[in-house]
């Protein structure tokens, strides 16, 4: 027997063996990786919660997680909170699908062509620095204050990490790489099947989740302009009424909405990552 046979067989046998032993491995780590997740957050509300139940603290101005999941249930069992959550996520939904969309075609325009970079990457680099309350009175001139310029404050937000993500891989590259596809004759729809797309996408799904993390903030700034629905009225609803319990349900449903869209688009684009030989810090 050669030494390749002698590879493949071992080669062979360890993926045989592979899909008894990795789930339960799979299921363990993520269970670890849970537990060390949640650990800091419940920590310090026992601990305010501690704090507020022995006079410690007045828990006034920031109640304790007792109060906190007390008004979530109440929102919940109304049916108010659904109804604002997902108001909110269809709003999040539309604006990150559309500033992807925008952000993508812009982003590998102006990667692919130096007069293309040349023109559109300088003005869009000074209107990345307009902060997003900027953009709220100039929209509600144009689309006013109804869905439509929700969603487009949203999608501006989107928009910059996407189109920055894409335009910096593409530049990014290495020229010998393509160079070599070259070499080998690859014609220009395999050279960007089997070098220039595998090149960027990591980049890219970064790009995208920092894309949804930024729309998230936005859509605060775009449920501000007049919304009756969805959680950043819930947010001014309690400011105007002073009800902090309710300002940090909000606030807690947005972070948990946030990581689990986030958890998401991770788990969906994983499986196109499969190819990284990436390094993995130990403990």
């Amino acid at each position: 027997m050669s030494v390749m046979d002698a590879i493949q067989e071992r080669d062979a046998a360890q993926e045989a063996a592979s899909p008894v032993t990795s789930v339960p491995v799979a299921k363990s780590r993520f269970g670890a990786k849970f537990a060390l997740g949640i650990l800091l957050p419940v920590a310090l509300a026992a601990g305010w919660e501690i704090a507020v139940a022995s006079g410690l603290a007045q828990g006034r101005l920031m109640p304790p997680p007792s109060r906190l999941f007390k008004t979530l249930y109440d929102l919940a069992i109304t049916g108010e909170l659904w109804r604002h959550i997902f108001a909110t996520l269809a709003r999040v939904a539309a604006g990150f699908a559309l500033g992807t969309i925008v952000g993508t075609l812009v982003g590998a325009l102006a990667g692919a062509s130096r007069l293309a970079k040349d023109i559109v990457d300088p003005t869009l680099q000074g209107l990345r620095s307009v902060p997003s309350i900027a953009w709220v009175p100039l929209f509600i001139l144009w689309l006013g204050i109804f869905e439509e310029s929700k969603i487009a404050l949203i999608a501006v937000g989107c928009f910059f990490p996407v189109y920055l993500g894409v335009f910096g891989a593409i530049a990014s590259v290495d020229r010998k790489t393509v160079e070599v596809g070259r070499m080998f004759r690859l014609s220009q729809f395999q050279l960007v099947r089997r070098i220039l797309l595998p090149a960027i996408l990591p980049a890219y799904i970064l790009a995208l989740r920092q894309g949804l993390g930024l729309g998230w903030m936005f859509v605060v700034a775009a449920e501000f302009m007049g919304a009756s629905e969805g959680l950043g009225y819930l947010l001014v609803d309690g400011q105007q009424l002073g009800k902090p319990d309710q300002i940090l349900a909000a606030i807690l449903t947005f972070a948990i909405l946030g990581k689990i869209t986030d958890g998401l688009l991770a788990a969906a684009s994983a499986p196109l990552l499969t190819w990284q030989d990436a390094f993995a810090p130990k403990n």
